[in-house]
């Protein structure tokens, strides 16, 4: 038994080393589209573009049945984060006197189309396209909205006055403060993602990935998900498209997934994301569950599987044209039918 504590130490030391060098290479796939990226977003916002996009989509907001000044809190969040459309939701709510419904029909859309220039970024590296997800975040958005507000409205439900739980602090608007505050953020991703690739290995290791993805497979295949892209799917969905992302850009690159795996995942974590952390702070403004929560989980599951119906009578011409960039490593055989979304 001494004897083979060496050897072990030595596969620990190994495992560790090829773990460090694996998340370093996903981190540095992140970095370059999140930093440069978060460079023009913030150019964005001291020139003014995000305000004026607010009034631009302010008559939109209406036709969810929200005032329209509310659209600079979504323009807010799409062109920078969730955090950032929170500031400015504390700043106007108080003088607008929503209510729970109105507040949980603008938060759902949050949760679905935030963050848009990162993700939508980081959803095309991985494969799909730039366009046809982004109307795929901004138009499920609008339609999940759309439909909230039809229910509240027609069930009289959550018509009462908003009272947010919690108030956002004052954002140090200096640059100096930007960069400090987007250094924090990069160095959170990079411990998440190392945690999180030491966590798949070590649930795969001792069988946990397997059983997860036997007991979700009927679920998975519905959508037209395969059995490589599970684990990564759910990652996404419960942590974030970053996350999830990023190991679906390093899967997709070394050919272990399908294009038709990788879009139907992204489609996924793009509607329906960070299940946890993002709802959560989502209710502490106010918005309620069965919007922010089961809502979004049910409209998401829905809407990917009314996708996968429909793209199985579409041509594998038109699905490798509109919907996946040519470059995506295919491990499927090029003949082989579409078979999900």
């Amino acid at each position: 038994m001494p004897e083979s504590l060496p050897s072990l130490f030595v596969q620990l030391k190994t495992a560790l080393r090829e773990l460090f060098f694996d998340s370093l290479r996903t981190c540095g796939e992140l970095f370059k589209i999140i930093v440069p990226i978060s460079i023009a977003t913030r150019f964005l916002q001291q020139w003014g573009v995000v305000d004026q996009l607010g009034v631009l989509i302010g008559p939109v907001m209406k036709l969810v049945g929200l005032p329209g000044e509310i659209g600079l809190v979504w323009a807010t969040a799409m062109v920078t984060n969730l955090y950032a459309g929170m500031v400015v939701f504390a700043s106007l709510a108080p003088g607008l006197e929503l209510s729970v419904a109105q507040v949980t029909v603008l938060t759902s859309m949050m949760l679905v189309a935030h963050g848009l220039p990162v993700e939508l970024r980081i959803a095309q590296k991985a494969g799909t396209r730039f366009r046809t997800q982004m109307l795929i975040r901004v138009g499920g958005a609008l339609l999940l909205g759309g439909l909230l507000n039809l229910g509240y409205r027609w069930s009289g439900s959550l018509q009462q006055q908003n009272n947010a739980l919690w108030n956002p602090p004052a954002v140090d608007p200096t640059w100096l403060g930007w960069m400090q505050a987007e250094l924090r953020n990069l160095l959170s991703i990079m411990l998440i993602i190392f945690l999180l690739m030491a966590l798949l290995r070590l649930l795969k290791k001792i069988g946990i990935i397997d059983l997860l993805t036997r007991l979700l497979e009927p679920l998975l295949v519905l959508l037209g998900i395969g059995r490589q892209a599970a684990p990564l799917t759910i990652v996404g969905m419960t942590l974030g498209l970053s996350y999830g992302g990023g190991l679906i850009i390093r899967e997709a690159q070394s050919g272990r997934l399908s294009k038709q795996d990788v879009f139907c995942s992204i489609a996924l974590m793009g509607l329906c994301h960070s299940l946890i952390e993002d709802t959560l702070l989502m209710m502490v403004l106010g918005g309620h569950v069965s919007g922010v929560f089961w809502g979004r989980l049910f409209f998401t599951l829905v809407a990917v599987f009314l996708f996968s119906r429909l793209l199985r009578v579409l041509p594998q011409s038109f699905f490798e044209r509109y919907l996946v960039r040519p470059t995506l490593a295919d491990s499927s055989d090029n003949n082989e039918e579409v078979r999900c979304c």
